[in-house]
């Protein structure tokens, strides 16, 4: 937080104090009572969890049957507060068997302020995993009795674990077969009118991993990202190989990833959890490449009939292939009757949603959507005559489901992924990229 916390408060439904530590001398010991008479006592409390009274804010969330209040006199980051807030209660459900309530803080209250001491220094935030903390605070909770029993693991070589901040992995981790998978998973998000213009149009994306590594290995992943091409070429002295850059926005990475390395030298180098995580996510606004195009053209006939003609490409490659592809399009509520012609695929018409739901991707015949293909469907749809008088159809987007399996909308690629331990076992990698729909529509 830019700036630290004077006090946090636990406190009851009643605005008694159960636990109270005061980390900086800027704020008065009554603070709390402030909080009583202006905000507990208005009844104001589900309005707004952050409040300023005086030159103090109050930052408050109710946990079970207490309230749990940090004070800070100045303008603090509200989103680390409230992250240190949901934190520090997991660690404390982990040394209370699942609970945290009154009756636990009460019969906890020594731990919680041995805890409190470490997991926040003169009002800055510490670190706050229990499988750090229990190394050397072994102090354990009372448990409720409906608790579960917590299942003891040894962690071999605590010091190192304690010194090295590998707080989301143990040593002494043994696989027969070292194996790393890296799953790049994108959703395209689309609007596009009905002239096939872009109106909107991003991508997001995950690299989702999953690690079965032995020892305490060192994994340097290397993209094909603007900035990190960049820095390579300053140190090699060297021009940029040909290939497509893409620039990335709005990146967040696991804990795990070395934030300095990457500043100074624009690589993501980490030491990986056991098993699967989310190592970052992304967004990308510039360069994407659509998978496919709908161009759809719709008639009214009179107050009666209406002619659906929707065409859809792929653009991707011919090698590649799409999966569960579904066009959804919409037509007025007073629909009668449908009658279809398609090329591939099977449509029907989908009383529930209002829209004829084109199947391009049958289980049972075609399952696959080869690449740089076309596919068309042509509907007569009869609409119930009214005596009211018709209003206006405001014609609602089409929508499209697919999953394209090794094929990226953003461009993005894996360069390398380099795996060093200093026992020196050989690895496995595997790589696989998939884009699916996200909001993808088209208007008509």
């Amino acid at each position: 937080m830019p700036v630290a916390a004077s006090a946090i408060y636990f406190l009851n439904l009643r605005g008694d104090v159960l636990i109270n530590r005061l980390y900086r001398d800027d704020v008065g010991g009554n603070m709390v009572d402030a909080f009583r008479i202006h905000i507990m006592q208005t009844k104001e409390l589900g309005t707004c969890p952050v409040r300023q009274i005086g030159g103090c804010s109050f930052l408050y969330m109710r946990i079970s049957n207490v309230y749990i209040v940090i004070v800070v006199s100045g303008n603090a980051n509200v989103a680390c507060a409230f992250k240190f807030v949901v934190e520090a209660v997991a660690l404390f459900k982990s040394y209370f068997g699942g609970a945290f309530d009154e009756d636990a803080i009460r019969n906890n209250f020594v731990l919680i302020y041995e805890l409190l001491d470490e997991i926040m220094d003169f009002g800055y935030p510490q670190n706050l995993s229990p499988e750090i903390l229990k190394l050397y605070i072994t102090q354990e909770g009372v448990r409720s009795p409906f608790s579960s029993k917590p299942s003891d693991k040894p962690v071999p070589n605590a010091t190192l674990q304690v010194t090295g901040a590998v707080g989301w992995r143990r040593e002494g981790l043994m696989y027969k077969k070292n194996e790393v998978f890296l799953d790049i998973v994108e959703s395209v998000n689309l609007l596009m009118s009905s002239k096939g213009s872009v109106l909107r149009c991003d991508v997001t994306g995950k690299i989702l991993m999953k690690c079965f590594l032995s020892g305490m290995p060192d994994l340097k992943l290397g993209l094909n990202d603007k900035i990190g091409l960049e820095k390579e070429s300053q140190i090699k002295s060297r021009p940029i190989k040909s290939g497509k850059t893409i620039e990335l926005d709005d990146v967040t990475f696991h804990q795990c990833v070395n934030l300095t390395r990457f500043n100074s030298e624009k690589t993501v180098s980490f030491v990986p959890p056991d098993g699967e995580f989310e190592l970052m996510k992304y967004r990308i606004t510039e360069g994407v490449n659509l998978p496919f195009r709908v161009l759809p053209t719709i008639k009214e006939l009179g107050r009666t009939r209406m002619e659906v003609n929707v065409k859809v490409k792929s653009v991707f490659g011919a090698k590649m292939f799409a999966l569960g592809v579904v066009v959804k399009v919409p037509v007025p509520k007073q629909t009668a009757k449908t009658s279809f012609q398609v090329t591939s695929g099977r449509a029907k018409y989908n009383a529930s949603i209002d829209c004829l739901v084109w199947k391009l991707c049958i289980y049972t015949r075609i399952r696959k959507f080869p690449g740089q293909t076309e596919s068309t469907m042509s509907a007569e749809v009869e609409l119930i005559s009214t005596m009211v008088e018709k209003k206006s159809w405001t014609r609602p987007p089409i929508q499209m489901e697919f999953q394209v399996p090794m094929f990226t909308a953003s461009g993005l690629r894996v360069r390398f992924l380099k795996v060093w331990e200093k026992s020196g076992y050989n690895t496995v990698e595997w790589v696989r990229y998939i884009t699916k729909a996200g909001s993808y529509e088209i208007r008509c």
